[in-house]
């Protein structure tokens, strides 16, 4: 089963395994991480499930489309180019098996 860890500033990790093909969003929601709303429920339309991928899993992310590159320029903290990603465009399962981000701080 996929899993995906949560880092915050200040706080333990949280570790979630989830069906394959949750996004990180949906997994974040499910055991409430603080920072992760989820506000479209997914339809890459609110930037509230912003997220920087941990370096070693960048390789294994799907690619960027146009609508999740427009709503990154609007997240609450600072887009990072390589890092930032929307949570709800990230579905958990083959190559993404594990997965490790940083939840950015603002939404609290």
């Amino acid at each position: 089963m996929p899993k995906v860890t949560f880092h915050r500033d200040g706080a333990p990790a949280e570790t979630v395994a989830a069906e394959p093909g949750t996004s990180v969003m949906r997994a974040a929601v499910r055991i409430g991480v603080p920072g992760i709303i989820g506000e479209c429920g997914g339809q890459a339309m609110c930037a509230t499930c912003h997220v920087y991928v941990r370096e070693p899993y960048l390789d294994a992310l799907p690619g960027l489309s146009e609508d999740e590159d427009a709503m990154l320029d609007f997240t609450v903290a600072p887009r990072d180019p390589r890092r930032s990603r929307l949570g709800c465009q990230l579905p958990l399962g083959g190559a993404l098996e594990e997965l490790e981000v940083d939840v950015p701080a603002g939404l609290e």
